[in-house]
C-alpha cells in the first residue's frame, strides 16, 4: 500500500505530514478565531506573551487533531482520493508512532494550559473530548461538520477568557461566528469527497445538505457577517473594520456564486477554503485596526 514515493520518503517528513504542517491553511483557519478574540477581548492590545502561547497552542492543537483524525480513519481514508496517501493510511508510519505523536502533542498543549487563568485552563480540557471524538462524529452523526466547528470554538472561547477570566454576550457571539463560518468553509472541504463518502457510508454536511449545499454554505457565511456586523456595533469598532467586513462579504458572496454552478472541478472546494483563511486575516486585520482606532 505504500507508494514508491513514500518508501523512499524520510520518516521526519512523514511526520510532517501527519502533522499536516506541509498544509498550513488549516492551521492558520484555526489559528484565526483565537487571534478574534484575544485582539477583540484585549481592546485591540492583548500581552504579546498570550499571542505567542495561542500562536503555540492553536498549532499543536491542531496538530493533535489532525492526528488522531487520521488515527481513527487509517482504514477509511485509503478509499478516499484525497486521503489515501496521508501517512497512517499508506502505513508509512504506524499506528504506534502516531499515537506517541498525537500524546506529545497533547503534553505540549498542556503545559501551554498551564500559563492561562482557571476559567481558560478548564475550557482548554474541555475541548479535548470532542477534539477526540469529532471524526467518530462521521460515523453516527449527520452533520459532523457541526461537531468540528463546536471544536473550533473553543479557541475563541479559550482566548477570550485568557485575557478578561470571563466569558460575556461578545465572546458568544464572536463564538457563533466562529461556528457559522466553519461550518460554512468546512462544508465547501467536504463536497470534493462526497462521492467517496456515500460509497464508503460515512456521514458529511455536504451530503446531508445535498443539492442545497451551496445554499446552505451561503446561509452560514451570511450569518456570520451579520453576526461580525453586530460584534462590530457592541464593541464600538472604528468605521474602517467595515471595510475589511465589506471585503470578506464580498469574498463569500463570490464564493457561494461559485458553488452554485454545474460541474465545479474538485480543486475549486480546496480553493474556496484556502481563500477563507485570508478572508479571516482580512477580518483579523480589520478588528486590530478597528479596536485601536476606536481608543
Amino acid at each position: 500500500m505504500v507508494s514508491e514515493f513514500q518508501k523512499q520518503e524520510p520518516t521526519w517528513v512523514s511526520i510532517i505530514r501527519l502533522l499536516r504542517w506541509d498544509k498550513p491553511e488549516g492551521r492558520l483557519i484555526l489559528m484565526i478565531p483565537a487571534l478574534w478574540a484575544v485582539f477583540l477581548a484585549s481592546d485591540g492590545n492583548p500581552p504579546l506573551t498570550l499571542v505567542g502561547i495561542i500562536i503555540i497552542g492553536s498549532l499543536v492543537t491542531s496538530a493533535a487533531g489532525c492526528v488522531i483524525n487520521d488515527l481513527w480513519d487509517r482504514n477509511i481514508d485509503p478509499q478516499v482520493d484525497r486521503t489515501k496517501e496521508r501517512p497512517l493510511a499508506s502505513r508509512a508510519l504506524s499506528i504506534k508512532t502516531g499515537i506517541v505523536i498525537f500524546f506529545i502533542a497533547l503534553i505540549v498543549a498542556a503545559i501551554l494550559t498551564l500559563y492561562l487563568n482557571p476559567l481558560s485552563f478548564w475550557l482548554s480540557f474541555a475541548a479535548v473530548p470532542v477534539i477526540i471524538c469529532y471524526p467518530l462524529a462521521k460515523r453516527v452523526f449527520p452533520v459532523p461538520q457541526l461537531v468540528l466547528s463546536i471544536a473550533w470554538g473553543f479557541a475563541v472561547l479559550i482566548s477570550w477568557s485568557a485575557v478578561t477570566e470571563h466569558l460575556d454576550a461578545s465572546t458568544w457571539i464572536l463564538w457563533a461566528a466562529t461556528v457559522l463560518w466553519t461550518l460554512g468553509f468546512d462544508t465547501v472541504y467536504a463536497m470534493s469527497d462526497r462521492e467517496d463518502d456515500r460509497k464508503i457510508g460515512v456521514n458529511s454536511s455536504a451530503l446531508f445538505f445535498g443539492d442545497r449545499a451551496a445554499e446552505a454554505v451561503g446561509v452560514f457565511f451570511a450569518a456570520t457577517a451579520i453576526l461580525f456586523a453586530w460584534l462590530s456595533l457592541i464593541k464600538n469598532l472604528h468605521p474602517i473594520f467595515w471595510i475589511a467586513w465589506s471585503a470578506a462579504v464580498i469574498g463569500w458572496i463570490w464564493q457561494y456564486n461559485r458553488l452554485r454552478q454545474q460541474d465545479i472541478p474538485k480543486p475549486v472546494y480546496g480553493q474556496i477554503f484556502r481563500q477563507n483563511v485570508w478572508l479571516g486575516f482580512i477580518l483579523l486585520a480589520g478588528i486590530i485596526i478597528g479596536c485601536i482606532l476606536a481608543v
